[in-house]
């Protein structure tokens, strides 16, 4: 499961990085289909990992709060 925990906070790190890219933006139908995949996975991510999450965790996710939820698997 400790593999689960690093490829979601892999997934929260690369969404953060598309975020913040200026190159990907400037074709924005590919910025957008980046964003979706990145948080589609996250997203099934937290659907496999739901019984395991801690109630914070789960409500950063919830709340697409993503860096916090980032800040909170790398502080556990």
């Amino acid at each position: 499961m400790a593999e689960d925990f690093e490829e979601l906070a892999t997934a929260l790190r690369e969404r953060l990085t598309i975020i913040g890219d200026e190159e990907s933006r400037r074709d924005a139908d590919r910025h957008m289909a980046r964003l979706q995949d990145v948080s589609q996975r996250i997203e099934a991510l937290e659907q496999r990992l739901s019984p395991l999450l801690d109630p914070q965790l789960r409500h950063y996710l919830q709340r697409r709060s993503y860096s916090k939820a980032l800040e909170h698997l790398e502080a556990t």
